[in-house]
């Protein structure tokens, strides 16, 4: 499958602060794929160095298979940028911005797609931007982004500041958008129930690296959270294979005496691992995750 986005061994810095180090992702075409992390992980980053805006200490990122910083200006018209904090013109109307943009797209642009996110959010031609809501002028936003046909939108917290009917109504208008026209997307969002909802794809990050890139569906098919009663003041050993660290368990954790841990492994295997390890349980449970649950347990509640 052809990768739209490619990027090799990316390494950034803030100063001297690193945001990762050899950090290497693709992005098939016709895919929605998500970018997951906490804040300060390196998200914004990410999209800042895909839009061309940031060039990265080290590494290569591609787009269509040009080098981002010297990508032919024909070719950066086929990508679609929502960044967060878009700046309009305030002073302009729904109708007016779109006549606005559409003279910088001859021949590619499709005024109905736009008029049609419009009127699904309610907004009439003549209401003025300045007016709007913080999330609604990032809908207009949005909305120019898809008038402009680009075979490549890179949106950075696109439900920002809309209300959950709202975020819901979009998502679902996105989602089918992007499939029925065989669009690539690479976004972020702090809401993971909307991810879930769009996106085939993610990637988890944690500081410095990515945990995990893995389609949504196998993912939740295979994650699960683990629960179990453990003796009256038990604290897991240091040394053992279920502290903190280790590749089979995230994350564990005791709450008065309940351990908490995520994992990948089936119940017969995290039998059989406790056991091995002379864990002493009871009352083992294994239940099934969304995305948001399985984000907390890659990477940690705090």
């Amino acid at each position: 499958m052809e990768n739209i986005i490619e990027c090799n061994n990316l390494t950034h810095y803030y100063g001297k602060r690193l945001i990762y180090e050899n950090l290497s992702f693709s992005v098939p075409k016709g895919r929605i794929l998500g970018l997951l992390g906490k804040n300060g992980t390196g998200k914004t980053t990410t999209i800042n160095i895909l839009s061309g805006y940031l060039k990265p200490h080290s590494g290569r990122c591609s787009i269509f298979g040009q080098d981002i910083q010297t990508m032919h200006p024909d070719t950066r018209r086929n990508i679609g940028l929502l960044i967060e904090g878009h700046v309009q013109y305030q002073f302009m109307t729904i109708r007016e911005i779109e006549k606005f943009y559409s003279a910088f797209y001859p021949g590619q642009w499709r005024k109905e797609a736009y008029y049609d996110l419009m009127d699904k959010l309610k907004v009439a031609p003549g209401q003025h931007i300045s007016r709007m809501s913080c999330g609604q002028r990032s809908q207009v936003a949005l909305g120019l982004i898809l008038a402009q046909n680009p075979e490549l939108l890179i949106l950075d917290d696109f439900s920002l500041g809309l209300d959950p009917g709202y975020r819901r109504l979009f998502v679902d208008y996105l989602r089918d958008y992007a499939r029925s026209e065989n669009k690539t997307v690479f976004l972020t969002s702090h809401i993971i129930q909307d991810m879930e909802r769009l996106i085939d794809d993610c990637i988890i990050m944690d500081y410095g690296r990515i945990l995990i890139q893995q389609p949504v569906k196998e993912l939740l098919d295979t994650a699960r959270r683990y629960t179990c009663t453990l003796p009256e003041g038990y604290k897991i050993p240091e040394s053992s294979a279920l502290s903190e660290g280790n590749k089979d368990f995230y994350h564990p954790s005791v709450i008065r005496n309940t351990l908490e841990t995520f994992s990948f492994l089936s119940l017969p295997e995290v039998e059989e691992h406790f056991k091995a390890l002379q864990v002493p349980y009871s009352n083992l449970k294994c239940e099934t995750t969304n995305l948001e649950d399985v984000f907390i347990g890659l990477t940690g509640k705090y």
